[in-house]
């Protein structure tokens, strides 16, 4: 299993940081990579089971290598502590709040199992992807809080 974290602090309880986080489609105010996102199959919010689909870029130099939407299960939703959703079967992402202070602990995580097929190698050995994700991640989390810091 390949895995990678990382974490801030904010200035905000966890309820309005997760409110913000579990609200996919404001994702692409964060992500360099995630631009949107939008609830299907019926889903209108954050709930185990819902589905949504994202659509990402890889952006090297500035410029646009590749596109692609993504669809994602909610598999984890605990207003205030913890989002967590799969990626096409594929990737674990996870969001885990917890108190800190005044403020509140955001950790961002990834897991993805490099062992199945073609799919896991391509991702770690080729790609590198682990590195890129977790680049990706901090830049994530230093924008939601300079969003919610605002």
């Amino acid at each position: 299993m390949i895995t990678g974290s990382v974490s801030v602090t904010i200035d905000r309880p966890p309820l309005e940081i997760f409110a913000a986080i579990a609200d996919i489609t404001r994702i692409g105010e964060w992500s360099p990579e995630c631009t949107s996102g939008r609830w299907v199959s019926g889903a209108t919010g954050p709930a185990v089971g819902a589905k949504f689909e994202g659509d990402n870029k890889a952006v090297v130099a500035g410029i646009t290598m590749k596109k692609w939407t993504t669809t994602s299960e909610v598999t984890a939703c605990v207003p205030g502590e913890v989002f967590e959703f799969v990626a096409e079967g594929f990737t674990t992402w996870r969001y885990e709040l917890q108190p800190d202070g005044a403020g509140t602990k955001v950790t961002e995580s990834f897991s993805f199992d490099a062992s199945k097929g073609f799919q896991g190698f391509l991702y770690e050995k080729v790609m590198r992807r682990s590195s890129s994700m977790t680049k990706g991640m901090q830049r994530t989390l230093d924008q939601l809080k300079a969003s919610l810091s605002s």
